[in-house]
C-alpha cells in the first residue's frame, strides 16, 4: 500500500522535527547548524504531485554546519543518522537506493544502517555551487546575469527549518530578486527579443508559410510570458515547470486565454488579433509600473504592411534610458541574462562556465 501522498517540503520539515533534529540534540548536544530543503527538487518549488515520488523525492534536506565544525563532526553526525534515523517517516521510507542514471528513489532495505539523503555541507558550499559566486560577498551586476534566473528561483523558494547559524534567512532575503537597475537591464532585452521577431508571424503567414507563422507565434508567446515574469518581479522557472508558475502569476487570469487562443489560431491573422490583445495587455502593465514616462498601449501597421506591432523597441529605449549604474551600462547592451540568449538545458546547468562572457 503507498502511503498518502504529503507535499514534499511538509514530509521534509517532519522528517526534520521528527527524526533528524532528536538524533542531533541526543548525540551533539552543543552543535550550532542551519537545516533547510532547496535547491533542485519539484517539491522545493512546491510543484510536486503522486508522480514526483519516483525518483528524486523523498525524506531529505540539507544540514548546514560551520567549517570547523564541519570538519570535525561531519562523519560521526553523519554515522548517527545512519544508525539511528528510523526506516520511515509518515509511511515514507528514509532509505534511498540510486538509479543507474544517478537519481535516487526511496528504497526499502534490511541493512542495520540507512543510507540516508541529508546532505551535510557549508552554506558556502552550497551556495556558490550553485550561483558560482560567493553570496556572502558583494554580488556584482555581471554575477546577476550570469546565473540561469531558475537558480535564483530554487534557492528563494524551499523552506528553511531552522538557522541556528543565522545565515540562510540575509542570503535568501538578498537573492530575493534582482537589484532595480539589473531588473531594468533584463526588462529592456526583453523587450529587445520581441521587438526582433514581432512581424515575422504574420510575415510567414503571408508567404503561406503557416508551419512557421505557429512557430514564430509560439516564440512570441514564450517571451511575453518570460516578461510578464520580468513586470511581476518573480524569478521564472526552467521549461518544465515555466508555464506552470505563470499560472500562478497575477496577470494569468487575463492572459493565459489569450495565449492559448494564439497557439490555437488556424490562420495567421487570428494568431496576430490575439497577439495584439497580449500586446497591449502586457503594455499597459509596462506603464502601472512607472519607471518612464507612459507609452502608446496601441497596436500598430509595421511600416505599411498589414502587420500589428507594439513596436516594443519604444520600450527598450525607455527603459535603458533609465539605467545610470556604469557596472549595469557596461554589461553587453543586446546580450541580457544568460538564459535569455542561451535555451539549453546543458549550457543552463554550467554556470561556472558562464560569467566570462560578460567580464
Amino acid at each position: 500500500m503507498k502511503p498518502k501522498f504529503i507535499k514534499g517540503l511538509d514530509l521534509c520539515e517532519t522528517f526534520y522535527k521528527e527524526a533528524v533534529a532528536p538524533i542531533l540534540d541526543r548525540n551533539f548536544p552543543d552543535l550550532v547548524y542551519s537545516a533547510a530543503l532547496l535547491g533542485d527538487g519539484s517539491e522545493v518549488l512546491g510543484f510536486d504531485t503522486p508522480q514526483s515520488t519516483d525518483h528524486d523525492w523523498g525524506p531529505r534536506l540539507q544540514l548546514f554546519l560551520g567549517e570547523t565544525d564541519l570538519r570535525e563532526h561531519r562523519e560521526n553526525i553523519d554515522q548517527a543518522l545512519r544508525r539511528e534515523l528510523p526506516v520511515e517517516i509518515r509511511g515514507y521510507v528514509t532509505n534511498f537506493a540510486i538509479n543507474d542514471d544517478a537519481t535516487t528513489f526511496m528504497s526499502q532495505d534490511e541493512n542495520a544502517h540507512i543510507n540516508h539523503r541529508v546532505d551535510i555541507l557549508s552554506i558556502r558550499a552550497f551556495f556558490e555551487e550553485v550561483l558560482n559566486f560567493d553570496p556572502m560577498a558583494e554580488i556584482r551586476a555581471a554575477d546577476w546575469v550570469s546565473v540561469p534566473e531558475h537558480n535564483f528561483r530554487k534557492l528563494t523558494a524551499g523552506r528553511v527549518f531552522c538557522d541556528g547559524l543565522g545565515q540562510l534567512e540575509p542570503i535568501r532575503d538578498k537573492l530575493r530578486y534582482y537589484p532595480h537597475e539589473v531588473w531594468l537591464y533584463l526588462l529592456s532585452t526583453q523587450w529587445q527579443r520581441i521587438s526582433q521577431e514581432e512581424h515575422f508571424m504574420g510575415r510567414c503567414g503571408q508567404v503561406d508559410d503557416d508551419l512557421g507563422s505557429r512557430l514564430i507565434a509560439a516564440r512570441l508567446v514564450r517571451d511575453l510570458m518570460r516578461l510578464c515574469f520580468l513586470i511581476e518581479r518573480e524569478y521564472a522557472p526552467y521549461i518544465k515547470w515555466f508555464g506552470t508558475a505563470f499560472n500562478q502569476l497575477a496577470c494569468a487570469a487575463d492572459l493565459v486565454p489569450v495565449f492559448q487562443e494564439v497557439l490555437q489560431a488556424a490562420s495567421w491573422e487570428q494568431r496576430q488579433q490575439h497577439l495584439s490583445t497580449a500586446y497591449e495587455t502586457i503594455a499597459a502593465m509596462h506603464n502601472a509600473l512607472n519607471i518612464t514616462q507612459p507609452l502608446s498601449v496601441k497596436v500598430t501597421s509595421f511600416f505599411n504592411r498589414p502587420f500589428q506591432v507594439i513596436n516594443a523597441g519604444r520600450f527598450v529605449e525607455a527603459i535603458r534610458a533609465q539605467i545610470e549604474d556604469p557596472d549595469v551600462l557596461a554589461l553587453p547592451k543586446r546580450l541580457g541574462g544568460f538564459d535569455q540568449f542561451v535555451d539549453s538545458t546543458d549550457a543552463l546547468v554550467y554556470v561556472d562556465r558562464i560569467k566570462a562572457i560578460y567580464i
